[in-house]
């Protein structure tokens, strides 16, 4: 097993450094004359990012001061989301670049082909005039190559690019989630449950950079629709009580009767402590657990990561006893607990976890990984609703994946 990861860390290691090897070839190397300041300055761009990258990853796992993760935070995980964008644009200048350089080359020969003006004869006497043009001892001024004009070209759109679509994703994330609503129809629901309403809110990632501020934005974008219950299914937070108990204490403003279950997150940041949190902030957290609502059950598993902790999601105990009757809905943070879902014969089950693949192309990686990235499918007679989630994790960047907090409106088929 050690063999196996210690050739995967190898194999990874040497991707990353033959990509950024590439980005700054493209970007610096093909950009300038020869070596020089540019190039020195390009090393000490894509090195230095990937110090801070790896500096906040660690520094958030391991549990460094927060103030640490904080100023390592912002430029380190930037840096991650621009990184992807820059490598995914200077490989699209591939197909640009021989294209460009056709039509270069197309335009210096129909430029070379023109048929220059016969000159007007000069009368007998008279001094001819100087043609048009730089003295014939001055040097003429020194242009790039083709070849420099056309790596300048294509390294400046593909920055250009990057920069625009990490700067939007980003403001797109801080601006805060969107509001979406979804009708699920259930056939077990009561006629006197029509309408009711669920606001589903996962994946707020509160940590060194998404605070209080952020977290007072989600809870009055819930309050402003006015559910019936609110549902928070995990990845809360990204570090311990102690430096972001008080980014969390928004949460006691939630106007409806509020429910908890932990992500994956929780277990990297003290799930038992966090449980305690909420519940003092008034949530109700379901570790493994049902609660019977006036028309339906509500239950809630602990996400797949407490297993290491002894405390993984059990099924048995929070649905082994219930009333079949009753239409239920479980909370599960990962979209991949649907299958136990289904053997025990759950109604709709609400997960969060994929952030709907966050940044683009990731929403491939996360199909890959998830039965649903995002929105509603059914499995059996059980159907699942992802949402992506109202933060991010890493980079606080969303491109092709928007987050939302999603009010899920129950509709009865006997109304």
């Amino acid at each position: 097993m050690g063999i196996v990861f210690a050739g995967f860390a190898l194999l990874a290691l040497g991707v990353l450094v033959a990509g950024n090897w590439y980005l700054w070839r493209r970007l610096f190397r093909d950009t300038t004359r020869g070596p020089g300041l540019a190039r020195r300055a390009g090393v000490a761009v894509v090195a230095g990012g990937w110090v801070l990258a790896i500096g906040a990853v660690v520094g958030e796992r391991a549990g460094a001061p927060f103030w640490l993760q904080q100023v390592l935070a912002w430029p380190g995980f930037l840096w991650l989301a621009l990184s992807i964008y820059l490598l995914l644009g200077v490989v699209a200048g591939e197909v640009v670049r021989p294209l460009l350089r056709r039509f270069l080359e197309r335009r210096a020969r129909v430029t070379a082909a023109v048929p220059q003006s016969e000159p007007e004869p000069v009368p007998a006497g008279a001094v001819p005039p100087k043609p048009p043009g730089p003295e014939p001892d001055s040097a003429p001024a020194p242009e790039p190559s083709r070849r420099l004009f056309v790596s300048r070209a294509v390294a400046g759109a593909a920055a250009v690019a990057a920069v625009g679509t990490v700067g939007y994703g980003t403001y797109g994330v801080l601006r805060g989630p969107r509001v979406k609503r979804v009708t699920v129809p259930l056939a077990k629901l009561p006629r006197a449950a029509h309408g009711y309403r669920i606001a589903v809110v996962s994946d707020i990632h509160l940590g060194p950079i998404l605070g209080r501020g952020f977290a007072q934005q989600v809870v009055d974008t819930i309050n402003s629709t006015q559910p019936d219950i609110v549902a928070v299914v995990g990845d809360l937070v990204d570090g311990s009580v102690k430096d972001l108990g008080p980014a969390a204490t928004p949460l006691r403003q939630l106007k409806a009767p509020s429910y908890f279950v932990t992500g994956n997150h929780e277990y990297f940041s003290g799930a038992e402590q966090w449980v305690e949190e909420v519940r003092r902030l008034g949530l109700l957290p379901l570790e493994n657990a049902r609660t019977e609502l006036p028309y339906f059950d509500l239950a809630g598993v602990n996400d797949i990561a407490g297993e290491s902790e002894g405390q993984g999601p059990d099924f048995t105990r929070a649905l082994g006893d219930r009333d079949t009757a009753r239409a239920c809905v479980l909370l599960a943070h990962q979209p991949v607990q649907i299958h136990d879902a289904v053997k025990h014969g759950v109604d709709l089950q609400l997960s969060g976890h994929t952030h709907g693949g966050q940044l683009w192309p990731g929403n491939f990686i996360a199909a890959a990984a998830n039965p649903t990235v995002a929105g509603l499918e059914r499995y059996g007679d059980t159907q699942l609703y992802v949402s992506r989630g109202a933060g991010a994790w890493g980079p606080p960047t969303r491109v092709g994946a928007p987050s939302d907090i999603t009010v899920i409106e129950l509709a009865s088929t006997r109304a």
